[in-house]
C-alpha cells in the first residue's frame, strides 16, 4: 500500500488537470483477442459484446468483460450500398446502444482521407454477431463539403430526443437530430449543429461520444493524429454543456469550438495514442472503452478499458 500522502498528491494532480504522463493509470486487465480499433461495447443478457473497425464490423464476446473471444462480424454479407463509399467495403467506428427494446448500431463507410462518406444504421433484437439488419443510410457527405460523415454516436437526451453526433477533421464534430421511430434523420428538424473544431488545420477533432450526467452533457472527443502506430498523437479531451447541441466548454471555460476541452487521457509509457473512445454505462459505473498502440508490441492497436471516476465538481478522470 502506498503512503497516504503519495496517494493524496496523485489525486490533487488529477484534479488540477496537469497530470504528467506517468500519473495516468494503465488500462484495466483484458485478455484473449484484444487487437481492436475504434471499439464500442455493451452488456447484454448473454454477456458483453464488443464491435470494432475492420471486417464487416468485427465482433468479440466476453462473459466477464475481461477475456474476449473473436466471434465473427456484425454482418455476414455487406449491404450493397457500402461499395458506393468504400471499394474495400470497410465499415468504421461502430456505436452500439440499446433503446426501445432493440439494439442499434450506427457506423461509417468511407476511405481514409476522404469525406465521400456515409453513416449507416443496423438493428438487432439480440445484439449478437450476424444478427444485424441493415436500415440504410442515415447521413452522407460528399467531396467538397466542409464536414465528414464518420465516427457516429447516438445520444438520447433527458427529454427523450434522439441526436447523432459525428465527424472528423473537415471542421470537426457535427450533430443532427434523429427520429426515434426510425433511428433515421428527423424529417422536420434538418439543422446541422456544430459542436467542436480547432483553429488550426487540419482541424483534428473526431470520434465524438456524448453522455448525460448530473444536468450536463459531456462530449468526449479524440484529438490529433490517429492510425499511425507508434507515431500516433491521439489523445482524448472532454467538454460539457447544459444542452446536447452545445456550446461545449472545457474545465477552464474555453469553448470546444475554438480548440478547447479538458485533457482526459494521452500517451503514457507504452500506451501510445489512446482514442477512438466510447463510454459504456455498466451496472452503475462508467467505463471508457478505447484503443491505444502498444509500444512494447510494435505499435499494435489494442483494447483499453478504464473506469471513469467523477470529481465533486462533475468532471471525469480515468481511474
Amino acid at each position: 500500500m502506498r503512503p497516504a500522502i503519495t496517494v493524496m498528491a496523485a489525486v490533487v494532480t488529477l484534479l488540477l488537470n496537469t497530470t504528467p504522463a506517468l500519473a495516468y493509470p494503465p488500462p484495466g486487465q483484458v485478455a484473449g483477442d484484444t487487437v481492436v480499433h475504434d471499439p464500442t461495447m455493451i452488456r447484454t443478457p448473454f454477456g458483453y459484446v464488443l464491435y470494432s473497425t475492420h471486417g464487416h464490423l468485427e465482433a468479440r464476446t466476453s462473459a466477464d468483460g475481461v477475456t474476449f473471444t473473436r466471434a465473427g462480424d456484425a454482418f455476414d454479407t455487406p449491404p450493397a450500398w457500402w461499395s458506393t463509399y468504400s471499394a474495400e467495403n470497410g465499415p468504421w467506428a461502430p456505436d452500439i446502444s440499446h433503446e426501445r427494446g432493440k439494439y442499434l448500431m450506427y457506423y461509417a463507410v468511407s476511405s481514409f482521407g476522404s469525406n465521400h462518406s456515409a453513416i449507416g444504421l443496423a438493428t438487432s433484437r439480440t445484439g449478437r454477431p450476424g444478427s444485424w439488419t441493415d436500415r440504410g443510410i442515415v447521413y452522407a457527405t460528399e467531396l467538397g463539403m466542409d464536414h465528414n460523415a464518420i465516427d457516429p454516436n447516438l445520444l438520447v437526451d433527458r427529454e427523450g430526443r434522439w441526436w447523432l453526433s459525428f465527424g472528423s477533421y473537415w471542421t470537426g464534430v457535427r450533430m443532427i437530430r434523429l427520429d426515434p421511430r426510425t433511428g433515421l434523420r428527423h424529417e422536420k428538424d434538418r439543422t446541422l449543429y456544430h459542436l467542436a473544431t480547432r483553429p488550426d488545420a487540419p482541424y483534428a477533432v473526431e470520434a465524438p461520444d456524448i453522455v448525460e450526467r448530473g444536468g450536463y452533457y459531456y462530449l468526449f472527443a479524440s484529438y490529433d493524429r490517429c492510425c499511425a502506430g507508434l507515431d500516433s498523437t491521439y489523445k482524448i479531451k472532454v467538454g460539457r454543456s447544459t444542452s446536447p447541441t452545445g456550446p461545449y466548454t472545457g474545465r477552464d471555460g474555453q469553448p470546444m469550438m475554438t480548440g478547447g476541452g479538458t485533457l482526459l487521457l494521452e500517451t503514457h509509457g507504452r500506451f501510445v495514442g489512446p482514442g477512438g473512445q466510447s463510454v459504456m454505462r455498466d451496472r452503475g459505473r462508467d467505463v471508457l472503452v478505447y484503443h491505444y498502440y502498444d509500444g512494447d508490441d510494435g505499435g499494435t492497436p489494442k483494447l483499453g478499458l478504464n473506469r471513469l471516476a467523477w470529481d465533486a465538481d462533475g468532471w471525469p478522470h480515468v481511474s
